[in-house]
């Protein structure tokens, strides 16, 4: 697929790097002659330098050719403007990123459609949105729903007390047997592994686990944590995702943000009615005490240095509070974070590549969610009639190395699958997968 990226910030050359590893033939467009060379030492691309809002820099990149447009610059009305320029000159598809919410609902999002844009993504609404999300599930570090939440993916660390440690992760079930849930991988070391019949669970694992909604609070209990519920939240950093967070929280639970801009922390208080706004350095140990942080029940690091969310994470968690997330943009601090005790790391270019992902590929995929903390993707496929995988069972597909099916959903029924599972036309399928699969089975259901 060839593929123009406009904007080569961090987000970006993230995209770049990811999309020119699965083969892709990428274009990137930026002003800056700087970070055109950062990139193209990073990742195998063709660079023009230019403005992406003119005419003669699109063409000179090819834009009429291209089957991808993605526009990811930090302007948002730029990426907006050359987006509707590129699907004018022939781009096949165009998508932008943006920053404002309102241009997410429905009769606007139309309008924007209209004017030739094929898809809007705001990171930092879906990041808040995890969040939250996370917030009502304290035992587990990610929570994914599939099918209108028929089938979910839930991601938890093993606490020492976990019943699942020392157990086998692959148990032997009969043929007719219909399993509430399945551990589809997990990670050790910073290793993910696709489970065999030897693998046994140990303290310290993140479980990645496929399980039907009435089986959700029985699989959240296996970590061996509470999921308590959370009264008293500290968000630290006015960032956009902070902002948000206690915007929709701030209702349902006593919120307290701190930032450390006195002009910004005056704005604060007056777009959020129930907040209490703190101006204070989050790195002042003694002052984050003095404020309350012992006293919360979660602590979300949302500032724009991800060593400060880092360190400050660490903090709240050697206080003892149950939920600490952190967001760390740098990918090289992830394991990093995970490893000091941090229960969620949230990152802006793994939550776009999750939006992203599923235009570059050459099959009809009706979700894909990429995961912090390993290159795994689980992805979701509607099964087309005569399809490969309609023919046999699971066990005799043939599915390449590193690829599991999780779960199905027909009609009103849910499957985890097991080895004797038939699949049909029209079932909704959910499948985790390497990298190394990931281009080779939407052909088994498609």
């Amino acid at each position: 697929m060839k593929i123009v990226i406009s904007g080569v910030g961090e987000m970006g050359s993230h995209l770049a790097k990811m999309l020119s590893g699965n083969g892709h033939d990428i274009t990137v467009i930026d002003a800056d002659a700087k970070l055109l060379s950062d990139v193209s030492a990073l990742a195998d691309v063709i660079t023009v330098e230019g403005d992406s809002t003119t005419f003669s820099t699109l063409r000179r990149a090819s834009v009429r050719k291209c089957d991808l447009y993605i526009a990811v610059s930090p302007v948002e009305n730029d990426n907006i403007l050359s987006a509707i320029m590129a699907k004018q000159l022939g781009a096949h598809k165009a998508i932008a990123r943006i920053d404002n919410n309102e241009y997410l609902e429905p009769n606007n999002k139309e309008m924007f459609i209209n004017m030739g844009i094929d898809y809007l993504f705001y990171p930092e609404k879906v990041a808040a949105d995890e969040v939250i999300k996370l917030l009502g599930h304290t035992a587990v570090t990610e929570y994914i729903d599939f099918s209108n939440g028929k089938l979910s993916l839930v991601v938890f660390r093993l606490e020492p007390n976990s019943p699942l440690v020392g157990r086998k992760i692959v148990e032997s079930l009969p043929d007719d047997a219909l399993p509430a849930y399945r551990t589809v991988a997990l990670t050790r070391g910073g290793k993910t592994i696709i489970p065999s019949e030897d693998d046994e669970f140990a303290v310290g694992d993140t479980a990645y686990v496929i399980t039907r909604r009435d089986a959700l609070y029985e699989v959240m209990s296996l970590s061996g944590r509470a999921d308590e519920r959370v009264r008293n939240l500290m968000i630290l950093g006015g960032s956009r995702i902070g902002v948000r967070i206690a915007s929709e929280l701030e209702r349902e639970m006593n919120v307290k943000l701190v930032d450390y801009n006195a002009d910004k922390a005056y704005r604060l208080a007056e777009i959020l009615d129930k907040t209490l706004i703190i101006n204070e350095d989050g790195r002042n140990n003694d002052a984050m005490m003095e404020e309350g942080l012992t006293n919360m029940d979660a602590f979300v690091a949302v500032t724009g240095r991800s060593e400060t969310n880092i360190l400050t994470g660490m903090l709240a968690k050697r206080l003892g509070i149950k939920k600490v997330i952190a967001a760390v943009e740098n990918l090289n601090y992830i394991n990093l974070a995970e490893s000091v005790g941090i229960d969620t790391v949230i990152n802006k270019k793994i939550v776009t590549a999750s939006n992203i992902f599923r235009f570059t590929m050459s099959t009809d995929v009706q979700a894909i969610k990429c995961l912090t903390g390993t290159d795994a993707e689980v992805l979701e496929f509607i099964v087309k009639p005569n399809s490969p995988a309609t023919k046999s069972r699971i066990k005799d597909m043939n599915l390449p190395k590193g690829v599991i099916v999780g779960g199905i959903v027909r009609g009103d029924k849910v499957f985890i699958a097991v080895g004797s599972t038939e699949i049909k036309a029209y079932d909704r399928v959910v499948v985790f997968a390497l990298p190394s699969a990931i281009d080779r089975i939407g052909a088994y259901f498609n």
